[in-house]
């Protein structure tokens, strides 16, 4: 290997060593679930609903409508358009809000509501909206948008800075939801059509299931404001409209961490047929890996959809890579997404369950942020999302075991590097 590739190595194995060292300091003190969750059920069990009602917090709720939205050029029309009918209270919470033309339409229909006494509230992460202007946040305020920031940059906070908030949820009038993988910046616009219009899919939601969301957002709001919001406008009655069992949870460092871990070690143990996950960001752990082995060999059908060569983070690619083997030798697919980037957060199981939101397939989902996803318990549902699944791997290219073995001898190093900070990504 050349000089110039061994600094690099080297450069990597201190910046390794560094991360350890954060680890000490970042890391969880409770325990952590460490052991694999047996086959008890399947999904279409009666035992399954009850499991993840009872460990994942709320239970599932009948009467919920839930509307599946591809890409900017159906996501954001559709939340844009819930803003602007907002009669009474608005709460957001977001990741990413950057500058940009859709970060500026939203803004403006936030600050159009607020002037006419609709209560906003907003989340943003300190993080995630690091490319927001201020003058965007400013004009917001002097509208009346009540707007926090989670976990700043604060000499009492700093042990809090690994910990993001990664919730995408949005509710008008404590009756219509949206949540998804969409943040609010100009990179989600059009319809996937070329690299620079990323692939996502959001849903919006009707029924009892919002009050679910809603809650989610309160969570958070709590910690960083101090005030409940609690009344009718925030938690109207809802009525059953639509034919969809749903449940819609929350996870977060401060509580209820290893939620949504669980949720996914337990519907792949109960997985039957087939799982179709599509994943933005995918870095199974060693749990998360022996419970899809085992579901392949009891004959379980596995296609993963992850992104190819256009992403926005290099390394968790690399790092994702270094853990295909164990899937590839037991029988799953893997495809990587050709057309741009693809930031969709879909699990499908046995084409009964369907769980979305912004919840990855990582340890930084699992362990460190606060996520919030929704569970969708209906056959129609999830037959729609595999036919979305299929025609998105139209556009993606398998990988097998032959070429995974024979990827390139750095490549492999890499992987062995990122591993030490593998619990970070």
């Amino acid at each position: 290997m050349s000089l110039g590739l061994w600094s690099i190595i080297f450069a990597s194995i201190a910046t390794a060593g560094i991360f350890g060292l954060a680890l000490t300091i970042f890391g969880r003190s409770e325990k952590e679930i460490t052991q694999r969750i047996d086959h008890l059920y399947s999904v279409a069990d009666p035992q399954f609903l009850r499991s993840i009602g009872v460990l994942l917090g709320p239970a599932l709720v009948k009467g919920n409508g839930v509307k599946t939205l591809l890409n900017g050029d159906e996501i954001f029309p559709a939340m844009l358009k819930a803003i602007r009918a907002a009669e009474k209270t608005i709460t957001f919470e977001t990741y990413i809000y950057w500058s940009g033309n859709i970060g500026r339409d939203f803004a403006n229909a936030l600050s159009e509501r607020a002037c006419n006494g609709v209560k906003a509230h907003i989340i943003l992460d300190w993080v995630g909206c690091q490319k927001m202007e201020e003058s965007t946040i400013r004009k917001m305020r002097d509208a009346g948008v009540e707007i926090e920031k989670y976990h700043p940059l604060k000499w009492y906070n700093w042990r809090r800075l690994n910990n993001r908030t990664h919730r995408k949820i949005l509710v008008v009038d404590g009756k219509t939801g949206f949540t998804g993988g969409a943040g609010i910046a100009d990179q989600w616009c059009g319809h996937a059509e070329g690299p620079d219009n990323w692939r996502d899919t959001h849903y919006q939601v009707e029924g009892p299931v919002v009050a679910q969301l809603q809650a989610a957002f309160t969570d958070n709001w709590m910690k960083v404001k101090g005030d409940v919001l609690h009344s009718r406008d925030y938690f109207p009655e809802l009525a059953e409209v639509g034919p969809h069992f749903a449940q819609a949870f929350k996870s977060s460092r401060e509580g209820g961490a290893e939620s949504m871990h669980l949720m996914y070690l337990l519907s792949i143990e109960a997985a039957r047929k087939s799982i179709h996950l599509s994943m933005a960001y995918f870095i199974p752990d060693t749990l998360a890996q022996e419970a899809m082995v085992a579901a392949l060999k009891r004959g379980v059908t596995i296609q993963i959809l992850l992104p190819g060569i256009y992403i926005d983070k290099a390394l968790v690619r690399q790092a994702s890579r270094g853990t295909w083997g164990p899937l590839l030798e037991a029988g799953a697919e893997i495809f990587e997404y050709r057309r741009t980037m693809f930031h969709c957060k879909v699990l499908v199981v046995d084409e009964l369950l369907v769980s979305v939101g912004s919840t990855n397939f990582d340890n930084r989902s699992f362990k460190l942020n606060s996520e919030v996803n929704l569970n969708i318990y209906d056959e129609q549902f999830a037959q729609r999302q595999v036919t979305d699944f299929r025609e998105d791997v139209k556009h993606a290219r398998q990988i097998t075991l032959q070429e995974w073995k024979n990827r390139p001898a750095e490549e492999k190093i890499w992987e062995r590097i990122l591993k030490v900070v593998q619990p970070q990504l």
